[in-house]
């Protein structure tokens, strides 16, 4: 990895936080809230391998998801795993099983913390390199 890598990926994640906080904005009905997850199903899987690719950037190798989040924490590239991993899995729960009571309840954790927490994260990140 190269730091133009690591600056391409922290962009494409800056793009699809602006088009999830967007799509918080303006959901007004479940079809919105179902919009919603799924581009917050897409940025969190932008935002763990944008982990990954700094990761690699700074000589440190990750496998998975969990494990990508667990080291940023570890060497101090992001200030909160849990969140993270509260994200990463409310996004696994909403792509393999389909609930209208999960679907509220993600959406509203999406509104009022994860997307916020995302925006934190990206901001942190730009530091980093």
């Amino acid at each position: 990895m190269n730091k133009t890598d690591v600056l391409l990926a922290i962009e494409r994640l800056e793009q699809a936080c602006t088009s999830l906080e967007d799509a918080v904005s303006r959901a007004r009905d479940d079809l919105d809230r179902d919009g919603v997850i799924q581009r917050f199903e897409f940025t969190v899987e932008l935002l763990w391998k944008t982990l990954k690719i700094l990761l690699e950037y700074q000589g440190i190798t990750c496998q998975s998801p969990r494990n990508c989040i667990k080291l940023a924490f570890r060497h101090g590239v992001i200030e909160d795993d849990e969140i993270l991993l509260d994200m990463l899995e409310d996004r696994n729960r909403s792509s393999y099983v389909y609930n209208e009571q999960i679907a509220e309840a993600i959406f509203l954790r999406i509104r009022t913390i994860y997307s916020q927490a995302i925006r934190r994260v990206l901001e942190g990140l730009r530091g980093k390199v």
